[in-house]
């Protein structure tokens, strides 16, 4: 059994992976130490008088766990108070703070880092990294999917760790194959990648003008956010922009440089250029007012997003005559 007396950091701006640590944590702590009270806050409404209550013990327990999230939004008042008691953990506490990382907060992030016991990192996931996330999950749950399932499972699902994770759990709860085979997603996931911002994208960027606005539609009737939308495409545009760029000084161009897993390379250099630098930043300012107006500033977010997508296609058929 270790030592309950623990402060563990757990840092990173990957949300999802994060938030999953502290429970894990808190879930550890409490299965070697049944007896303890469990306190969590967030320090962005943590007063010192409360973290002072919460880091203490009550009449009922002897030892407390505090959990305490989103350091990186704590009061500056409350610093000094955080690494006060970090630097000197008493017996009968077992603390746990996350802290988002950035540039936010960052003074106390490193005054609290030497401090921990232990320190959790969860960066954002890169493309590239993205397939083996989805085969690590599987693992995880007692299952193996193939290289070629975890491709084929981000390219339905998108790039959001938490989407992937219901999906794989999703998945692996209705399969008994073993491995996962990418037939299995495909026809699992038939469909799916409709639903998806990032498959509207696509169409939008390689000129699909008629499926790109099904696409929409679906995504908004399936839950899917306006602003999720019009963010999926600023992404997309600033690849092609990277791209466009790094192509005009040198012969190849990495899937790394421009923040694309590498299978998808093949497909992406074509509907890339097929765009001119300046119609990529007409498009990038396009989107950019389609946003606002789908945050509020139209009346209508449906009708927004429709104009915006026959701007993009008017935008990219300039590129062409132009080329």
């Amino acid at each position: 059994m270790t030592s309950f007396s623990t402060f563990t950091l757990i840092t990173g701006p990957e949300i999802f992976l994060a938030e999953r640590e502290v429970s894990r944590q808190i879930a550890a702590t409490q299965a070697q130490y049944p007896e303890a009270r469990l306190v969590k806050a967030s320090a962005a409404s943590l007063t010192p008088a409360e973290l002072e209550q919460m880091s203490g013990t009550d009449l009922f327990s002897s030892s407390t766990i505090a959990c305490i999230t989103g350091a990186e939004k704590a009061p500056r008042e409350l610093d000094n108070h955080l690494i006060s008691i970090a630097g000197n953990l008493p017996d009968n506490l077992a603390l746990i703070i996350s802290h988002a990382g950035g540039r936010e907060g960052k003074a106390l992030l490193d005054k609290l880092t030497p401090l921990a016991s232990r320190v959790l990192k969860h960066p954002v996931l890169k493309p590239r990294d993205l397939p083996e996330f989805v085969r690590t999950e599987g693992r995880d749950l007692g299952r193996t999917i193939a290289p070629a399932a975890a491709r084929g499972l981000v390219d339905a699902i998108g790039q959001d760790t938490r989407s992937l994770a219901a999906a794989i759990a999703q998945l692996l709860a209705d399969s008994e194959e073993e491995p996962i085979s990418a037939v299995s997603v495909s026809q699992y996931f038939a469909g799916m990648a409709t639903m998806t911002q990032y498959a509207v994208s696509d169409d939008i960027l390689a000129g699909r003008v008629s499926d790109a606005i099904v696409k929409m539609r679906w995504a908004l009737s399936t839950g899917v956010a306006h602003p999720k939308i019009t963010a999926a495409l600023a992404s997309s545009l600033r690849q092609v922009g990277t791209y466009l760029s790094l192509s005009a000084k040198k012969n190849k161009v990495q899937a790394d440089e421009i923040g694309i897993p590498e299978w998808k390379m093949k497909s992406f250099i074509p509907v890339a250029r097929a765009w001119s630098p300046s119609t990529v930043a007409s498009a990038i300012k396009a989107v950019s007012v389609a946003d606002a107006q789908v945050k509020g500033a139209s009346a209508n977010a449906d009708y927004a997003l429709e104009r915006l997508i026959i701007r993009l296609a008017h935008l990219r058929r300039s590129s062409n005559s132009n080329q």
